[in-house]
């Protein structure tokens, strides 16, 4: 068995940028944050921004934010222990291919892999492999918007696939076909600021689980979703400096901790989060509690029963699992 972190969307620019400018990458997360994320064997989010300190503002005068993070950025993700991060989302080229291209070698220079975007379409689609004790994940990452930043042939971009029509074949075929013991796919997927997830990312989320998904973890709605069994539909937000919206309190989430073996998932495990202005903590009080009411409200509606452990919100995943999908390639005789 192995843990898995997951968190959502992470922005290290603007209001971030800002603060690294006189604050340590290491104090952008709560001592309590960086504890829970350690005792996790493989830590996988999504990175809402490019790290540079290079590139030009995309070229179109209706997009209204642009979020590029300073190079000494990466030692936040290297003091959380990040294993692999998506760059599949609609802020991947904000200033354009050579920042693109800075941010994977940054990143890669640090030791944290990649998925969900590149120098070209063979390498954006490509999987990732993060190995925990001889338990080899494959993680795969992709978004539904925008296409002008999908990549080329021989053009920088991300792994783009219209997910609201359809699950294209070579999405399916890269899930059947990676070589590990578990595939985590993780989508940007769906509108913004949602409440729950739109019957297109649930129909998506159905055909990703046929083809061999072991894990399915989503984001782009900035506030967290209910989990069904193995689909964790939205992990809200992990890091950022945006406005907050009254109702859907999106300056409250949640780090997920899920264990899994060869046959899936088995215990999920959720610490909540409150996202202060360029730093997280954990939630306290009447923020941890508004956490519960909503996250208990949300895995209800998929049959699901979150119990209160420690601090943590807990789902046991047992009852949930199917049949494996897939063969592992590296199961024990």
């Amino acid at each position: 068995m192995v843990t898995l972190a997951l968190a959502g969307d992470t922005m290290l620019g603007r209001g971030v940028a800002d603060a690294l400018a006189s604050t340590p990458p290491e104090a952008l997360f709560a001592p309590e944050v960086v504890d829970a994320v350690r005792e996790a064997d493989l830590f996988v989010l999504n990175l809402e921004c490019c790290i540079s300190d290079r590139g030009t503002p995309w070229p179109d005068p209706r997009k209204p934010f642009f979020f590029r993070a300073p190079p000494v950025a990466v030692g936040a993700l290297v003091h959380l222990g990040v294993d692999c991060v998506t760059l599949a989302n609609n802020h991947a080229l904000d200033f354009g291919e050579e920042a693109l291209l800075d941010t994977v070698g940054r990143l890669h220079m640090a030791g944290i892999a990649t998925v969900g975007a590149g120098p070209d379409v063979e390498a954006a689609r490509a999987t990732a492999v993060l190995d925990a004790d001889g338990f080899r994940l494959g993680v795969l990452g992709v978004t539904d918007h925008p296409r002008a930043y999908a990549a080329g042939p021989t053009t920088a971009g991300v792994a783009f696939a219209p997910l609201a029509a359809e699950v294209p074949d070579w999405l399916e075929r890269t899930v059947r076909e990676a070589d590990a013991d578990a595939v985590l796919v993780t989508p940007h997927w769906g509108p913004n600021m949602v409440s729950e997830p739109v019957p297109a990312v649930r129909r998506a989320a159905e055909r990703l689980r046929a083809a061999g998904a072991t894990i399915v973890a989503g984001h782009s709605a900035h506030v967290f979703h209910g989990v069904d069994g193995p689909v964790l539909y939205d992990l809200g937000d992990f890091l950022d400096d945006y406005a907050t919206d009254p109702v859907l309190r999106n300056d409250l989430g949640l780090l997920f901790l899920v264990t899994l073996d060869r046959g899936g998932p088995i215990r999920l495990e959720a610490l909540p989060l409150k996202l202060d202005y360029s730093r997280t903590r954990a939630a306290e009080d009447e923020e941890a509690a508004w956490i519960e009411r909503r996250f208990r409200r949300a895995c209800a509606a998929f049959g699901g029963g979150v119990t209160a452990e420690r601090g943590r919100l807990v789902l046991d995943l047992r009852s949930t699992r199917r049949q494996p999908v897939r063969s592992s390639l590296h199961a024990d005789p």
